[in-house]
């Protein structure tokens, strides 16, 4: 990645015709595992392409804030190994800015922690589900009217959470679920798209935290995560969708709900 534009508190938009895309990191790549796999920010210019947007990063975990909603055009919150509901100080900072850049109308992207975090700072419910973890390889059913290049009844992902979004708030709508995560994606007209699997993460990313991260996990459940590790995933219809929601190309119009 381009230090100049990644480092640069202006993010001159000297590549004409592309948006700066904030990345809001509020959460690191193990350091068990740091020198062999990128940090959370670098893995969505990986995911989008380099050439897709300019980037500027803020670690918000460590109180790392833009100075204005206009520090950048469009934004995405990472996933975090916190708790949305849990008593950080940069929690509260972080759903002012949520809201800030939602009533702006600016494109926003959250993923597993940005998903949670997003839709507590709306007015959403997060909670760790009584129901376990989610980990792994998951097949989840999303809503073809928003995601391109997916079928409604399984599309793979990488996932790594126990927390989950219980209550949805006012004015989001439900288009993605998976058997264990009822409110796994949503929609909030064509302002914010957020989802709680890991697009970002690859089967290599994922067998590296459940080296590092594996103790917090019950026996059977990093059992079946390692399991199905060899399985075949294709994130490029879900990073296709992301760039073009970013990019202001939303097909929220055609959205339908997702029991």
């Amino acid at each position: 990645m381009n230090d100049s534009i990644k480092n640069n508190p202006v993010a001159d938009n000297v590549q004409s015709g592309k948006r700066t895309l904030g990345i809001l990191q509020a959460g690191r790549s193990p350091e068990e595992i740091i020198d062999r796999y990128p940090d959370y920010n670098q893995m969505f210019v990986d995911l989008l392409g380099e050439e897709s947007f300019n980037y500027r990063t803020w670690a918000v975990l460590d109180n790392e804030f833009p100075d204005s909603i206009d520090d950048a055009d469009v934004w995405l919150i990472t996933g975090s190994r916190h708790g949305a509901y849990e008593p950080h100080e940069w929690i509260p900072p972080l759903e002012q800015l949520i809201q800030a850049i939602y009533a702006k109308g600016s494109p926003m992207v959250g993923i597993c922690f940005g998903h949670q975090i997003i839709a507590q700072a709306l007015g959403g419910k997060v909670e760790k589900f009584a129901g376990g973890w989610s980990v792994g390889r998951v097949e989840y059913k999303l809503d073809a009217g928003i995601f391109n290049d997916i079928t409604e009844h399984s599309t793979p992902l990488m996932a790594f959470h126990q927390d989950q979004v219980m209550e949805i708030p006012e004015g989001a709508v439900n288009v993605g679920s998976s058997n264990i995560c009822q409110h796994a994606a949503l929609v909030y007209d064509s302002r914010i798209l957020t989802i709680q699997p890991h697009p970002e993460f690859d089967k290599s990313f994922v067998g590296g935290l459940l080296e590092a991260r594996g103790d917090i996990l019950p026996k059977e459940v990093l059992e079946n995560a390692n399991s199905n590790l060899h399985e075949t995933i294709t994130p490029e219809p879900i990073a296709r969708t992301l760039r073009d929601f970013l990019n202001g190309i939303s097909r929220a119009h055609g959205v339908n709900h997702v029991a």
